[in-house]
């Protein structure tokens, strides 16, 4: 199925951003884990949504992985590891960052959020610039 790239590439410019500057902060400030932690679940998140958009799905603006994860897998496979990956990033959704939510990270989980935001970036990446 050919999908829609110039629609769908605006996405994956701010997934490259999101990624980026998670990257950036976690070198030169290693102590914000909220903030790294938050860019690492919207780069995700508009992974998810850029496919959507290439294939041309329409989905309500979500921050919720689940939700999003649900309608990709309906346009092409979703392991269960792609899934449990995405679900562990959505506790770093927008509540991460007001004052009265606290999630204590590791240098580990900080890695692995990364590790799993690149890893959608390179899908997003691979699906609509194939």
């Amino acid at each position: 199925m050919k999908g829609n790239r110039e629609m769908a590439e605006p996405w994956l410019e701010k997934v490259i951003h999101d990624i980026g500057s998670a990257k950036i902060i976690h070198q030169h400030l290693p102590y914000y884990h909220d903030t790294i932690a938050f860019h690492c679940q919207q780069a995700v998140e508009k992974s998810i949504k850029g496919i959507l958009v290439y294939y041309g799905k329409d989905f309500k603006y979500s921050h919720y992985l689940p939700y999003l994860i649900n309608l990709l897998s309906q346009l092409i496979p979703v392991t269960d590891e792609e899934e449990d990956k995405a679900i562990l990033l959505n506790q770093f959704s927008v509540e991460i960052r007001y004052p009265n939510t606290t999630i204590a990270l590791s240098e580990e989980d900080i890695i692995n959020a990364i590790e799993i935001a690149d890893y959608f970036m390179e899908k997003a990446i691979a699906i609509i610039r194939q």
